[in-house]
């Protein structure tokens, strides 16, 4: 919730519903005024001395200044209806949030789903109830009185909607406190805090709201460990001195944290049983460096807990025999985010396990050839086809992988098959816990290169590794990938020497697959990449393929990187213009590209104009294009799961969805 940037978001949309003209929706930048216009036309028009109506006026562009400008009125009543029946009804106490629905995105801001303020602070009330009668000691959990804080409360019509908000839910008028610079609220208080901070004034503490306590235990028996009491001031340290832990060095381990609100008053290293009445936190599972330390894998430590003033819940592991050895791991404990549990795995794990031991362990070079080429299918049937190997069973593999690396070197065949499945275990790089550490690991085998140079197979599955698990490689990575792949994807260098000998025999299209994916590469790595290819796409002998990697450089909806690495809608439609003298019927992977350069993303800044949009659609109608490219390119569209195996280049883990921004 943006308090009044919700508002204003409404008025602009219904200013905009006038003034485009042949269903053109409006440029972003010309929104964006539009937005401007419309917080200012709101602030007028709610005041206590408001007008009947005021004009908004959009500006032309370049020539058309003057004579492109247009106006559409906002009535008073109108923007009265919106700000307090839209964002501030008079909804009852037990009318709650509806996460049901969508919400709106611009400018890259995914908007509450539920528009309406009154219900959040009626799901506010209800998740604080316990609390509130607690420290009441009755049951009533509706507020004396108001301070209200935000630019949206200078409106004398909403700050009286919120009052009789209130006093429909108690009955009675609350006391409204003076704030004369409700706007400024937030200002004065940050300044205040650093004035605390800076001068050692008096600051208001409001303590930890929440008991958090470490689990320790079995699945069948859980307790916890209290770490943090309730009401634990911030800033100050709290050392469990009685409890002692085991810490594994050089290994991930994972940090299990429960949080309690209310109950009993509990002190640091009180140890407790579980039970519903705690709320799990997001496990977080890091790797300590066993270089910091001797060389031993476990250490004893005590554990030292501190409360930030920005809500991060600090623990550092203190070594008991030398106290200047600690490691650092922080929790955001008010965040809320959904916590993973771990799957059983099949009851033939030991068995495959033991598979991968005997073709890679350090006692298995005499193993026979076969029994190499055929780890995969052995696997199969020991876990099931491997499609369906679940994102926890994929994961414990990638460990057994992991842990043999240094003896998949043997053969042409070891590598191979050791690229091959470990890659696919690791897919698509992000998104399961403790996926980050996973991925470090792995990149240390890239400089080293692989060992079969003349097999193009082995380098198939080396560039097939790195493009399945691209999503978790950072730009500094991804940068190093595009420049070893540059002289074959280069048109002009491709030609030079045996550059054209080795990219067959190293896997060109692999390379192409590979580069297409590197989402988080610099826009004008990118830029230049797509022309590359668009160059190399004008010759007959160019794989179909590299038609699907155009449309996953310019496309509007990244899969792992941020937005601000998508590449500009004016780049991409200037590659669309050549993309749509394509025949798409003999080549509909050209279709397939201008459907991700062109498809909806909620986001018009990123959007292509809608004349070239409509192009698109026209096209793929007439090409006649599957149904779903034409609505991912027509409408906003949640992928299926064939959807995304299709954009994705290969199916994702069970269990593992993308999300769209």
């Amino acid at each position: 919730m943006l308090g009044g940037d919700n508002i204003d978001l409404a008025l602009a949309h219904l200013a905009e519903s006038r003034l485009k003209t042949n269903s053109k929706r409006l440029s972003a930048a010309d929104l964006s005024h539009l937005l401007e216009q419309c917080r200012v036309a709101k602030e007028r028009l709610l005041a206590t001395d408001a007008p009947e109506q005021l004009k908004v006026t959009l500006l032309g562009g370049g020539s058309k200044l003057i004579g492109g400008t247009r106006s559409v009125s906002l009535s008073r009543k109108e923007v009265q209806n919106i700000a307090l029946d839209g964002f501030f009804p008079l909804s009852k106490l037990t009318e709650f949030p509806d996460k049901k629905r969508s919400g709106v995105v611009e400018f890259g801001l995914p908007y509450a789903a539920e528009p309406a303020v009154s219900k959040h602070i009626a799901a506010f009330l209800k998740t604080h109830q316990q609390a509130a009668k607690e420290a009441l000691g009755n049951e009533n959990i509706v507020p004396d009185a108001l301070l209200l804080n935000g630019g949206v409360f200078r409106s004398q019509p909403i700050t009286q909607r919120t009052l009789d908000l209130i006093s429909s839910w108690r009955n009675k008028a609350p006391t409204l406190l003076e704030n004369q610079h409700p706007e400024l609220s937030v200002a004065y208080g940050a300044v205040s805090y650093g004035i605390a901070r800076e001068q050692k004034k008096i600051k208001i503490g409001g303590g930890a709201s929440r008991s958090y306590f470490l689990l320790i235990g079995t699945e069948k028996e859980q307790r916890g460990v209290c770490i943090l009491p309730r009401g634990s001031e911030e800033g100050n340290e709290i050392i469990l001195g009685d409890r002692q832990f085991a810490l594994h060095l050089g290994q991930p381990v994972s940090f299990h944290l429960v949080s309690l609100t209310g109950g009993k008053e509990y002190k640091a290293g009180d140890i407790v049983p579980i039970n519903d009445d705690f709320h799990p936190l997001p496990p977080l599972a890091v790797a300590f460096d066993q270089e910091q330390s001797s060389d031993s894998k476990e250490v004893t430590v005590q554990l030292s807990v501190t409360l930030s003033e920005v809500g991060t819940l600090q623990i550092q592991c203190v070594a008991i025999e030398d106290t200047q050895q600690r490691w650092d791991v922080q929790f955001q404990v008010r965040k809320k985010t959904k916590a993973h549990f771990s799957k059983d795995l099949p009851e033939n794990f030991p068995k495959a396990v033991a598979q991968i031991n005997a073709i890679f362990g350090s006692k298995s070079k005499d193993i026979n050839p076969k029994a190499v080429k055929s780890l995969r299918a052995d696997l199969e049937k020991l876990l099931g086809l491997r499609n369906e190997w679940s994102s926890h069973l994929l994961r414990e593999l990638f460990t057994a992988l992991l842990e043999v690396r240094k003896n998949h070197r043997r053969s042409a065949n070891h590598e191979r098959v050791w690229l091959s499945l470990i890659g696919f275990c690791l897919r698509p790089g992000f998104g399961y816990q403790l996926d980050n550490w996973r991925v470090e690991q792995l990149w240390k085998t890239y400089s080293h290169n692989i060992q079969f140079v003349n097999e193009t197979q082995n380098w198939s599955e080396w560039w097939t590794l790195w493009r399945r698990i691209s999503g978790g490689l950072d730009t500094e990575s991804q940068e190093l990938i595009f420049n070893d792949l540059a002289k074959y994807l280069n048109p002009a260098s491709a030609r030079q020497g045996n550059t054209a000998k080795q990219s067959k025999q190293r896997g060109y299209d692999d390379m192409v697959r590979l580069s297409a994916v590197l989402e988080r590469l610099p826009i004008a790595q990118k830029t230049q990449l797509g022309g590359w290819l668009l160059k190399r796409l004008q010759k007959a002998s160019e794989p179909a393929q590299t038609w699907w990697a155009v449309g996953r450089v310019a496309a509007r909806v990244p899969f792992h990187a941020s937005t601000h690495f998508v590449v500009p809608p004016e780049t991409a439609a200037l590659w669309l213009q050549q993309i749509l003298e394509v025949d798409w019927k003999k080549t509909p992977q050209a279709g397939f590209a201008a459907t991700l350069i062109s498809r909806m993303s909620g986001d018009r800044a990123r959007e292509i104009d809608a004349d070239v949009r409509e192009q698109v659609i026209a096209k793929l109608k007439s090409s006649k294009a599957p149904s779903s490219w034409i609505e991912m390119v027509d409408s906003l569209k949640e992928l299926n799961a064939s959807e995304e195996k299709q954009i994705f280049g290969e199916a994702l883990p069970p269990g593992l969805t993308l999300i769209d921004s």
